[in-house]
Order: C-alpha cells, then sequence, then structure tokens
C-alpha cells in the first residue's frame, strides 16, 4: 500500500510540474499578458492548407498597424523552432507569422510541391561550370534525393538553374511563403510599408524567394535576415529585376552545411574576403570585415555578415545570433522600443517546455509501477534478481560492449544517409524523409543482431551447453518466446506511451505548445502522420526489442541487478554505453577535427553527401538515446524482461521521427 501511495505522489508531482511549466512557458511566449498567440490556416487552391502560429502584439489595432514579419523554420523543423524570434519581435510590437512550410508541422502539402530539377550544383551558385564539372545533370535516383540534393536552386533563379532538361522544375522555393506573405501583408492591423522576412537553413532559400517574389512590389520587404544562409553570385539570378533591401547573414562557425560556408572546409577569418562575400557587402576585400554594417538602411543597400560561434541547428536559439538580428529589425523597420536587443526571455520558455517533456517521460514511470499492481500485468511484476548464470564477467562486457558500438559507429553515417536519399522505398507508403534514415540504419542492425543471436545459439547447441541460458539471454521469461508476456508487455508500453501523448495533446489544446528542445520532438498526431507511424513502427519496434535483448539481457553484466539507486547507475552507465555508444564516436569524428580548424570529420573522410542533416542532429539524437536507456533500464529491473522498456522507446523514437518531421 505504501509503495501505491508514493508512485500516485509521484505521478501527481510529474504530472503537475508538466503544466505548472507549460502554464509559465505559455505566459512568456504571450509576454504575460501582451501578446496575443494564435494559429491560422491558409488555404491553397488544389493543394490544401498551410498552417501557421500568430503572435499579435496587444497594441496592434486596424487604426494602430504594426510593422510584421514572417519567419520560416529550416529543414525537419517546424513553426515552433522559429518561436524565440516571434516572441522577441512581438515584445518589441511586431506581428510576427511562423509558418509550417511545405512537407512539415502540421501543413499537409507535400515537400515535393517545392519541385526540383535533374541539375546539381557543387558550388555556390554562379560560380559553376559544366567544364569544371561543378554543374552536373543527375538523371538517376528516386524523386525526393533529386528534390534535397537541389534544395538551393531558387524560383527566381534563371532557367539554367529552375528549369531542367527532363521537363522538371522548380515549382515554389518559398515552400509556401510566397502565399503567407501576402496574407501576413493584408491583415488589418499590419502596417504593409514595414514588412520583413527570416529564415534557417531551408528557410533562407525561402525567404530569398518570398523576397524576390515582391520586389518592386507595395509589399516589397524592408530586410531579409538569414539564419545560416547560402550567398549567390549576381549571375545566377536576374539581378537587374530583383532588389533585396537591407540584408543580414548570421553565419555559424561551425555550420556542418558544406553550401552555408561557401564550401570551404571551415569558416576562417579570411572567409569573408572572398569574391562572394565582398560582392554581397558590396565593398573591396581590404573593407570587409565580420561584424560589421555595410550600406544604408535607408536605401536598402545596408549588408552584414555576423559571425556567430555556433553549430548550424544551435544557431535559431543563440543569443548573440538573436540579438544581432533584433537590431537589425529594429533599424530596418523603424521600430520604436525600450528593450534593447540582450533583454531575451525566449530561452525561458525553451527551457521550461523542455523540463515539462522530461517530468511528461518519466511520468509513465510511476504509472508503470501502478499498471504493475493491476492483476492482468501481474505476470510482468518482477524485479530484476542476480543471476550467476546469465551474468557476464567485466572482461566478456567489455569485449561485447566494444563491438557493439563499434558497429553502430560504423554503419550510422552510411545507412542513414542512403534510407534519406537513395534507398528506393515506395514514396507513396514510406514518406518521411528522416525516417527513411533511420528506418535503413535499424534494417541493417536488425539483420546483423538476428545472425549473431542465430550463430551464438547454434554454437551452443552444437557444443551440447544448454541452449536455455541463450534463450532467457534473449530477454524471454522462459525457455522459449513467452508470446503472452511479450504481448502483456507491448500492451503496458502502449498505456504508458498514450498517457504522455495525452499530457501532449492538452498542452498543445490549452498552450499552443508541445514537448520540445530546439528540435520538434512530441507533437499530436494528424491523421496523415499517425498513419505515418503505422508505416514505421514495426521496424522500430523489432529493431528495439532485438537491440535490448542485446544490451539488457545478452550481455547482462555482474550487479546489473543490485537493488538501490548505486545499483541502477551501475547498470545504466553500462546500457547508455552500448546504446549510445557508438552515436558519441559520431559526434567526436564529425566534431573534434571541426574544433580543431581541420573540417568536419564526416566531410573530411567521406565526402560531403555524409554529412549535413544527420550529423547536425547527433546534438538532438544523442541525448534521446541517453533518456531511452535510462527509460529501458528502469523497465528491465522492475519487469525482468525486454518487453516493456523495448516497445516504449520504439514508441517514442517512431513518434519523434513520424510526428514532426518533413513529409516528401
Amino acid at each position: 500500500m505504501k509503495k501505491t501511495v508514493k508512485n500516485i505522489i509521484v505521478l501527481a508531482t510529474l504530472v503537475a510540474a508538466v503544466f505548472i511549466c507549460m502554464i509559465i512557458a505559455d505566459q512568456i511566449q504571450k509576454d504575460w499578458g501582451n501578446i496575443i498567440v494564435s494559429e491560422g490556416t491558409i488555404t491553397l487552391n488544389d493543394q490544401g492548407e498551410l498552417k501557421y502560429k500568430l503572435y499579435t502584439p496587444k497594441g496592434a489595432t486596424e487604426t494602430n498597424k504594426a510593422p510584421a514579419v514572417l519567419l520560416l523554420h529550416g529543414y525537419q523543423n517546424d513553426h515552433e523552432t522559429s518561436a524565440g524570434y516571434g516572441i522577441e519581435l512581438a515584445r518589441r510590437g511586431v506581428i510576427v507569422m511562423c509558418l509550417d512550410e511545405y512537407g512539415h508541422g502540421y501543413t499537409e502539402i507535400s515537400m515535393r510541391e517545392r519541385g526540383w530539377t535533374n541539375h546539381k550544383v557543387k558550388v555556390n551558385y554562379g560560380e559553376d561550370s559544366e567544364a569544371d564539372k561543378t554543374y552536373v545533370t543527375v538523371n538517376s535516383g528516386v524523386k525526393r534525393y533529386k528534390l534535397m540534393m537541389n534544395f538551393s536552386n531558387l524560383t527566381f533563379f534563371n532557367d539554367h538553374y529552375s528549369k531542367g532538361t527532363d521537363g522538371s522544375e522548380i515549382k515554389d522555393s518559398s515552400m509556401g511563403g510566397i502565399a503567407a506573405y501576402a496574407v501576413l501583408a493584408t491583415m488589418d492591423n499590419v502596417d504593409s510599408s514595414r514588412l520583413a522576412v527570416s529564415g534557417h537553413s531551408m528557410g533562407t532559400w525561402a525567404s530569398w524567394s518570398v523576397t524576390a517574389a515582391y520586389s518592386g512590389t507595395e509589399f516589397m520587404p524592408r530586410a531579409t535576415v538569414l539564419q545560416c544562409g547560402e550567398l549567390f553570385n549576381h549571375n545566377a539570378y536576374d539581378a537587374e529585376n530583383i532588389k533585396f533591401n537591407n540584408v543580414l547573414l548570421l553565419n555559424a562557425k561551425y555550420d556542418e552545411f558544406n553550401y552555408f560556408r561557401d564550401y570551404e572546409n571551415t569558416v576562417e577569418q579570411d572567409l569573408i574576403k572572398s569574391p562572394l562575400r565582398t560582392e554581397f557587402l558590396g565593398v573591396g576585400a581590404d573593407e570587409a570585415a565580420w561584424n560589421t554594417t555595410f550600406g544604408s538602411f535607408s536605401d536598402g543597400t545596408a549588408r552584414r555578415v555576423e559571425l556567430i560561434m555556433n553549430n548550424h541547428r544551435l544557431t535559431t536559439h543563440d543569443s548573440h545570433a538573436m540579438a544581432t538580428a533584433l537590431d537589425w529589425f529594429t533599424q530596418a523597420l523603424d521600430l520604436k522600443t525600450d528593450l534593447s536587443s540582450s533583454d531575451q526571455t525566449f530561452m525561458i520558455k525553451e527551457v521550461l517546455v523542455f523540463a515539462a517533456m522530461i517530468c511528461g517521460i518519466f511520468s509513465m514511470l510511476p504509472l508503470m509501477n501502478l499498471l504493475l499492481e493491476i492483476p492482468f500485468f501481474k505476470a510482468l511484476d518482477r524485479r530484476l534478481v542476480p543471476d550467476a548464470e546469465r551474468e557476464r564477467g567485466m572482461k566478456k562486457w567489455w569485449k561485447a560492449a566494444i563491438i557493439t558500438i563499434l558497429i553502430s559507429f560504423a554503419t550510422y553515417p552510411f545507412m542513414t544517409q542512403l534510407g534519406h536519399g537513395l534507398l528506393p522505398l515506395p514514396e507513396n507508403i514510406f514518406r518521411m524523409t528522416i525516417g527513411n534514415g533511420f528506418f535503413s540504419w535499424y534494417l541493417l542492425l536488425i539483420i546483423i543482431m538476428l545472425v549473431t543471436t542465430y550463430t551464438a545459439l547454434r554454437k551452443k547447441r552444437l557444443t551440447g551447453s544448454k541452449a536455455d541460458a541463450m534463450f532467457l539471454g534473449l530477454g524471454y521469461s522462459e525457455k522459449k518466446i513467452d508470446w503472452t508476456t511479450m504481448g502483456k508487455g507491448a500492451l503496458l508500453a502502449l498505456c504508458m506511451a498514450v498517457f504522455m501523448y495525452l499530457q501532449v495533446v492538452l498542452c498543445q489544446l490549452f498552450f499552443d505548445l508541445d514537448f520540445r528542445f530546439i528540435w520538434p520532438f512530441f507533437k499530436g498526431f494528424t491523421l496523415q502522420r499517425f498513419g505515418q507511424f503505422l508505416v514505421y513502427i514495426p521496424v522500430f519496434a523489432v529493431f528495439f526489442l532485438l537491440n535490448n535483448s542485446k544490451i539488457f539481457a545478452q550481455m547482462r553484466a555482474v550487479h546489473s541487478a543490485d537493488a538501490g539507486a548505486k545499483g541502477f547507475l551501475n547498470a545504466w552507465w553500462k546500457n547508455a554505453f552500448c546504446m549510445a555508444g557508438g552515436i558519441f564516436l559520431v559526434i567526436l569524428l564529425e566534431y573534434i577535427p571541426f574544433f580543431l580548424g581541420i573540417g568536419p570529420g564526416a566531410d573530411m573522410l567521406f565526402g560531403s553527401t555524409f554529412g549535413g542533416p544527420f550529423m547536425s542532429l547527433l546534438i538532438v539524437f544523442f541525448p534521446q538515446i541517453l533518456v531511452f536507456s535510462l527509460i529501458c533500464t528502469f523497465c528491465y529491473r522492475r519487469t525482468s524482461c525486454v518487453f516493456p522498456g523495448a516497445f516504449v522507446v520504439a514508441i517514442l523514437a517512431c513518434w519523434v521521427v513520424t510526428g514532426g518531421s518533413a513529409l516528401f
């Protein structure tokens, strides 16, 4: 009875913490009542609907119009990634629309509506050459590969870049931004003479496209702010008919994507003196400098490149980048504000949402304890006990652990990128681009685990040893597969995940906030995205079932069943080492040479094809695995089998991939 009460108290405390954090985060995004936060929909004929989030200062009315900014997120993100800029600009009197671009967030219009060509440029646009093979034609490959290989081909480029030789063409490189900008510019409370646009990564190309589309019109943006963007030689587009007012480029020092560092291995001090940069700044090489404004805001010629000591993904939440952008908008839009650019509250909101997410995840654990008291789940109510037959000495454990992490390390860069771009999956079924990367990687690891498990089992039988220990080592409760225990473990995991899902849905309903930190981790599903969840979950479930069987059962080390906090930590670090060790090695491979000034490791060793999305993803993927290993350790020690932990993290991992990432 005491344990039941304790679990109820812990559960109630964690759930209460979720909503307390969200209430405060909601007040911060609303600036304690000074900002109205709402959501909206834009209908595009024949295509579907664009979704957006709007931040409106309370003082902005039809008779007191306010300036406005359109924010465009990057690849694999959504409107909430732009929330920091939305909050800070709205605090300074700006109406801000944060868009879910094609294939992202709750916009169900596919990314393929962007269009693609069969051309690929290997250097900055305008500096390419067919003779030098820096402008090539790609005649093969799946459609999503063709789309992603020329994200930087833009609608306003001349036909050499925007139309392919096979009839393909870029249809809307603004990713819906042009249509959204038109809606924002014509709102009753918007001063259409003071408009601007900003984007991050993929959103910078969309920003270029929006600005170009409205160049010379009454709605021409006064400023374009590029958060990790690409520069173009003037020969890449029709410069005579297009003008870009007051352009700021926030340049990440450790950008994992080579086109955002001008295809150089590193961003060095003298990069600012390159012809591409000096042409952009409008000065000679002797004058060019980082963090210096050239030109004039009054005539739209202001240009600046700010060096941000951060990586690609974190630039969206970098306080230096934010302050620079706020100063830029203040001058370009003539904002009247008493707030300094260093007065920022957005990161408090982000940390609170992160805390809510952690509490929501861990609330599943006391819930599991309570569910195990129900007679239906009683068969799973077994704490792990010492078992010499099943526990490995540390020497054998280290050998197996090192092999495990080396396999993960060696396969991650290649298999994720293969699935992301070239694996010939049916593209109307497997529509999650990042999901295909994990699908490919997990599939290979599944094959490796099945082969090694079968080999070990066969070896024991051939040598006359008991096979019982191997079956037990697979994580099953008897000498054979216990389908009843597996089914109950899966149902228990489903109950836990549904409980967390309800918390996410309620937070979105009441606060317009989901569970995230920098990256969109857990969002409520649309029907379309839930369908994708059902497509990918079988492979995720099989992978985590076999992975947990290997790490938690077959590789179970001595003292794994020791009681108390010390025993838990002793078991967890070993499990975390095996689950996350390979990814940690990839991080070291990528960033040690980068920080030493040599260049990103994946680019240097394997080519730029293996850099980019899955390398920049590491900073959110690695801590995610650590949390998963903690959940699995708790579940295994509590139930003596791998099923609940394996299935619940499979659901969570698949949810992360299908709930918020890009749809082709």
